[in-house]
């Protein structure tokens, strides 16, 4: 916009023209390409969360092996049997429990296989909901999630859905399904719906995504980085704007 205004007071129209149908380009790719940033700044500026909005996220939950090795266990035994089950799982920090229909019921225990089977065993409470887990523990269960509006996922099942509704909100977890119907294994992340997945694809996608994540941005690392490019390359432009005065003053001696 500053070149643009610029090089309307250096007589320059053409290039008046080229710069304000670029800055209406721009703005409609960033608002395409960066959507899912917007959304998570609107919420966090919604909910007042003002000091998130401008501090680095640093916080990382790194998942050990053994955790891993204990989901996975316990998914493939639910699997066999074909018992339903809703795992959610934090990534790279904890979620606002906020963005659940309901909350569950508050557990903080250790994560084990065979706790995870009894959780979801169909004669026990909380088996319906999802289970969310923290790091190393399991902080509650028996959530109920908001699902996904997208055409395609109506055909699935309420898990299946509610796995793609949280992971479209939410970008920090992932969501982990088993089929009661077919025993069918599913993972979920950022509202796409990985299926059927084996035992071993499984292991490999959890130790992928669940490694440490030293630095995050603040609430959108796209449109940061993004917004420096521009302010960064805004100001190249600007430089050679006010070198032309001179050079054409120049020319004419």
């Amino acid at each position: 916009m500053l070149a643009s205004a610029l090089s309307g007071r250096l007589g320059l129209p053409l290039l008046n023209f080229v710069l304000e149908k670029l800055v209406i380009g721009c703005a409609v790719a960033m608002a395409v390409a960066l959507q899912s940033e917007f959304r998570r700044f609107l919420e966090q500026l919604g909910r007042g969360e003002f000091r998130q909005l401008f501090q680095p996220d640093r916080l990382a939950i790194p998942k050990s092996d053994s955790v891993i090795d204990e989901i996975v266990e316990a998914v493939k035994e639910l699997s066999k049997n074909r018992i339903g089950a809703l795992l959610i799982v934090e990534t790279t920090g904890p979620i606002d429990e906020r963005d659940f229909s309901v909350p569950g019921v508050k557990l903080n225990a250790e994560v084990s296989k065979e706790l995870i089977q009894t959780i979801f065993q169909p004669k026990t409470l909380l088996h319906d909901g999802a289970t969310l887990i923290r790091g190393s523990r399991i902080i509650s269960s028996g959530i109920i999630l908001p699902l996904s509006g997208r055409t395609a996922s109506r055909q699935l099942g309420t898990r299946h859905r509610a796995a793609m509704g949280i992971t479209e909100r939410i970008e920090n977890c992932i969501c982990v399904v088993v089929s009661e119907e077919t025993g069918s294994i599913s993972l979920a992340e950022r509202g796409t719906l990985n299926r059927p997945l084996t035992i071993r694809k499984l292991k490999e996608s959890l130790e992928a995504l669940l490694s440490p994540i030293v630095d995050r941005e603040a609430v959108a690392p796209g449109l940061l980085s993004f917004v420096r490019q521009i302010g960064s390359k805004t100001r190249t432009l600007v430089s050679r704007l006010l070198r032309l005065p001179s050079t054409a003053s120049r020319d004419k001696k």
